[in-house]
């Protein structure tokens, strides 16, 4: 089971204009086959179905943990998307099509079904689907099959960067960047104890340091790239530790299990959007909806 805190990963810039098709374009580090609900999957069914758990349990806690964060990652990216999209349309009657500014954007799902928020699918409005998921039971074959991913999940998003200078977008990617890089390097370490290959050798997938990127660097500087998360506060999941030691192969400071979270930062509320009836709660309706919350808390 995961616990669930209300908060995103990290505090998120709010934007000063809205960036729709940029935001059509951070949909691919959902939705596509890189994307986050990718690796979310991936290793979540992985985890679910790890046979030997008790005999191999530094790679069952490894596979576990970083599930939990791809749960949070899912969410950071599908509240990028939202914020970049917001204020796209204005309010008004809709006889003057409040909504004429987004006939003409690459993604017009964001304003049909969506509500003006984050599919499930990738920049070309594609479908997410379990097809994306590589579930073999062999560990392997899993974890080899999990470090390609991540390392395809890298060079998407520093694709993505490449394409929008849109501070939402490029705080997200940053971060990710960083966190992608414990991952991969994670998954490298794990194949080198199972096979004795020396995986870290080949990092970093693309061969471009992060410090390149403007915002990588305060992460890097936080030491975040350092961390493995347990995602747990009572003693479970530290066997990463097996796993997660010695020095990072970046820069050749030493690597750390924290048991818990990162701190994170709060997630953005949303303003409703009477042109998209969402969510379709008028004064007067939450007027009800308050009265029937107090009569059943007998206040």
């Amino acid at each position: 089971m995961i616990t669930r805190i209300n908060k995103l990963a990290i505090e998120l810039p709010m934007p000063k204009e809205p960036d729709p098709n940029g935001a059509a374009a951070v949909q691919e580090l959902l939705g596509g086959r890189f994307g986050e609900m990718s690796t979310l999957n991936n290793y979540m069914f992985q985890s679910f179905s790890f046979r030997g758990k008790k005999k191999l349990k530094p790679f069952y806690d490894l596979v576990a943990s970083i599930t939990a964060e791809e749960f949070g990652h899912v969410e950071l990216v599908t509240n990028t998307i939202n914020l970049m999209i917001q204020g796209t349309t204005f309010q008004g009657d809709p006889n003057i099509a409040p909504m004429q500014n987004a006939k003409d954007l690459r993604n017009s799902q964001h304003y049909i079904v969506t509500a003006q928020t984050a599919l499930v699918a990738d920049s070309m409005g594609k479908p997410w689907n379990g097809d994306n998921v590589f579930n073999s039971g062999n560990l392997i074959l899993d974890l080899l099959h999990n470090f390609f991913l991540e390392c395809g999940a890298r060079t998407h998003k520093m694709r993505v960067y490449e394409m929008t200078n849109n501070p939402v977008a490029r705080e997200m990617i940053g971060y990710l960047l960083v966190r992608g890089g414990v991952h991969i390097t994670a998954y490298a370490k794990a194949l080198e104890i199972a096979t004795g290959v020396d995986m870290t050798k080949m990092l970093p997938i693309p061969n471009l340091d992060n410090n390149v990127f403007d915002t990588t660097r305060k992460y890097e500087a936080m030491g975040i790239h350092r961390k493995l998360y347990t995602w747990n506060f009572e003693g479970e999941y530290k066997d990463i530790s097996k796993i997660w030691k010695g020095v990072s192969p970046i820069d050749g400071q030493p690597l750390e299990v924290i048991e818990g979270t990162p701190e994170g930062g709060p997630i953005p509320e949303l303003d409703e959007l009477p042109e998209e009836f969402a969510p379709g709660i008028s004064r007067e309706d939450f007027e009800e909806i308050l009265k029937r919350l107090q009569r059943s808390a007998g206040l």
